[in-house]
């Protein structure tokens, strides 16, 4: 399928727009994006009403005034940096003009003695006297109704002048063409929203800060078509694995008892229920795709080694694919006793994997010989054939695309996929990014647990910190500190991991260990090796360390500029810790004064280690754009939809799209026609494709 086209002026360059040559257009494509549709969801984030006219003294300073004046005399600057001031009255009083810069000629040719001019801008009193600082338009009387009454304002970046940009939505604007309906006509009804083409046009000729407000009709409107397309898409994925058959997979698990035999501990209720769940999408006749979420140790790889067991026992292979080398190594060292146990073959397939050793587990697995694979993501690349793949199991799913997971289910026939995630999500953003899953929630943990004693510490007290990470080394424990986020710059963040550990390696010697994302691959694993056989007692880290890493000897997490990081992140880095036998305490260091919010997220973290409350609080405190706005979130950007404001209408384009899909599964009538103009409007590809041509 091909985009139709009705839509291709909007998805051309913005260099095919007049006036966007190639100085303007990188400037352009920073601040909104490349394409001509891109411009149209930029949208005005204020407006400058310019109906004010008043007599010149009363023009209210610090006011926009649009005021008709006479010129009466030029005053040229006696010295270079002072200003170039035009005096300027009507019956009512004086007003000055003022200029920084420009030449004397420019301001004599737009305001000639004598003339009548129509001046628009902000009005300012300096001394005694009113002044117009470089004022927004000058125009000669006869051309006032060409002046725009009120004039939106656009989001600004450096370079880019504002009626610059203005004009150049403006000819974006004069390609928004009219489209076929798509949404109910009785929910445009109950709701009063325009059509598609009214509301753009409207989004940006705000009359007034009003018009700015998210749930007006026609902002209400736009969200809700980026959201229907957002449910729409994931519908069509979810209905594609559905319609496609899958393997009934009836295993009598005791190739799983046996594993089970091996593990030093039972199952607690909430494993229990989520392997029953999944047991049955296996023997069911439609593929699986479920997310198993679980918070940080409730035992999610265990449930999914069961599973995958379940499948070999049938004749089946496995695959289990980690967002990192250090993880999947990890998955490996659990999976491996437990396959031994059970009889089965397992290898591990990285991107360092190279020579002989490669090709023999390429070929043991398209031979059959090798039953379970376990690796990153270089197990989709077209290298890796299996000889019968019918159980994917995505690890932390967030740090992959829909594209990623459907093509690793590509390597098999009807291959049921199963994705966990220890990162606890909000059950409003579950339906953005994993409405098309079904979802088993794990919420306890495996007996014998600790709770993790977690105490916030102002950073004026660092040397105490670091003297009670004496203590801890010396008793034979282990510690994680965690430097700080700086501005969202990987490199910072490293350079304030090497100042960190630089001064804790003069304190504590060579056990102390560096770890951060700008390492080579191989160099991290073995930082990491190091410290998880315990050559290492004091690992200085960036967040590289927040997902899954397994050292049960670490007791102490030190986690520094605390109120930095989100809940959800600081959760899952105080869940590194607590995993022996030992008592375990996080340190939360923060910087003095704290935020409200800053102080109600780190008394949260004291409160709780429920990763589900704590999910939700930090959806509640720092609201959903800011949650959606983590890189690793694994939520899709929305440009136009705001879920702090839009909740509702998202629990309405859920059930829309559920009903479209069971009435009209391949989008052929009319309104499924427009809705396929819907989805590639937002460019929700990972629908479309799953759509039958027509």
């Amino acid at each position: 399928m091909t985009r139709p086209a009705v839509l291709f002026p909007l998805f051309a360059e913005i260099t095919s727009l007049p006036g966007v040559g190639p100085k303007v257009a990188p400037l352009i494509t920073r601040l909104a994006g490349p394409k001509v549709v891109d411009l149209l969801w930029h949208f005005p984030i204020g407006a400058v009403d310019r109906r004010h006219a008043p007599p010149v003294a009363e023009a209210e300073p610090g006011q926009v005034a649009t005021l008709t004046v006479r010129v009466d005399a030029h005053h040229p600057p006696a010295q270079p940096r002072h200003p170039y001031r035009v005096i300027c009255s009507d019956a009512s009083g004086f007003i000055t003009l003022v200029f920084f810069h420009g030449k004397a000629e420019t301001w004599q040719r737009l305001l000639p003695p004598g003339s009548t001019r129509v001046v628009s801008g902000t009005v300012d009193i300096y001394g005694a006297e009113r002044q117009m600082a470089h004022p927004d338009y000058i125009v000669d009387a006869a051309e006032r109704a060409g002046l725009p009454q009120v004039e939106p304002v656009y989001p600004l970046t450096a370079g880019l002048a504002p009626k610059l940009l203005t004009r150049i939505v403006g000819e974006a604007l004069k390609r928004a063409p009219e489209l076929h309906e798509w949404l109910d006509p009785s929910l445009l009804r109950r709701e009063g929203w325009p059509s598609w083409r009214d509301a753009v046009l409207a989004a940006h000729a705000p009359t007034g800060d009003a018009d700015l407000a998210p749930l007006t009709p026609v902002r209400a409107r736009l969200a809700y078509d980026e959201l229907l397309a957002n449910q729409l898409a994931l519908g069509l994925v979810r209905h594609h694995m559905q319609r496609a058959r899958g393997l009934s997979i009836r295993a009598d698990g005791h190739l799983a008892a046996r594993a089970l035999d091996r593990l030093p501990f039972r199952l607690t209720g909430s494993q229990q229920r989520a392997l029953a769940e999944i047991r049955a999408d296996l023997a069911g006749p439609a593929r699986m795709l479920r997310l198993l979420q679980g918070d940080v140790g409730s035992g999610k790889t265990v449930v999914a080694v069961l599973a995958m067991l379940d499948a070999v026992e049938v004749g089946h292979q496995a695959a289990l694919m980690a967002p990192t080398e250090i993880l999947a190594r990890q998955h490996m060292a659990t999976l491996q006793p437990l396959a031994d146990a059970a009889g089965v073959t397992v290898a591990l397939l990285t991107g360092r994997d190279k020579g002989r050793g490669r090709e023999e587990i390429l070929n043991g697995l398209a031979a059959g010989r090798i039953a379970v694979a376990v690796g990153t993501h270089s197990l989709f690349q077209d290298a890796v054939a299996f000889n019968d793949l019918a159980l994917a199991v995505i690890d932390e799913q967030h740090r992959f695309g829909v594209h990623q997971r459907l093509d690793l289910a590509r390597k098999g026939r009807g291959v049921d996929v199963l994705v966990t995630t220890a990162t606890p999500i909000p059950r409003t953003l579950m339906l953005t990014a994993y409405g098309d899953m079904d979802v088993s929630r794990m919420t306890e943990k495996p007996p014998g647990r600790r709770r993790v004693d977690t105490r916030t510490v102002p950073l004026d007290r660092l040397e105490e910190v670091v003297g009670a990470v004496g203590r801890a080394l010396g008793s034979g424990g282990q510690v994680f500190w965690v430097c700080p986020r700086v501005e969202e710059s990987e490199a910072l963040d490293v350079a304030a991991a090497e100042e960190r550990h630089r001064h804790l390696s003069q304190v504590f010697g060579p056990r102390v260990g560096l770890l951060h994302g700008r390492m080579k691959a191989a160099d991290r694993d073995a930082v990491m090796a190091a410290f998880a056989a315990g050559a290492l007692g004091l690992l200085v880290a960036t967040t590289v360390i927040e997902v899954g890493v397994d050292v049960p000897a670490a007791t102490v997490m030190v986690i520094e500029h605390a109120e930095r990081f989100g809940l959800a992140q600081l959760h899952q880095l105080r869940g590194r810790i607590g995993r022996g036998d030992r008592p375990s305490t996080c340190l939360l260091l923060y910087q003095p004064p704290l935020s409200a919010t800053a102080r109600a997220r780190l008394s949260i973290l004291r409160e709780t280690d429920d990763g589900f409350r704590i999910a939700e609080e930090d959806l509640r405190l720092r609201g959903a754009g800011e949650v959606l706005g983590t890189r690793q979130s694994g939520v899709p950007d929305f440009r136009l939809a705001n879920l702090d404001h839009h909740q509702g209408l998202l629990a309405v384009a859920r059930d829309d799209a559920r009903l479209v899909l069971a009435q009209d599964p391949d989008l052929a009538t009319p309104r499924g026609q427009a809705l396929r103009t819907l989805l590639y409007l937002f460019e929700r590809d990972a629908g479309i494709r799953y759509l039958r041509s027509g």
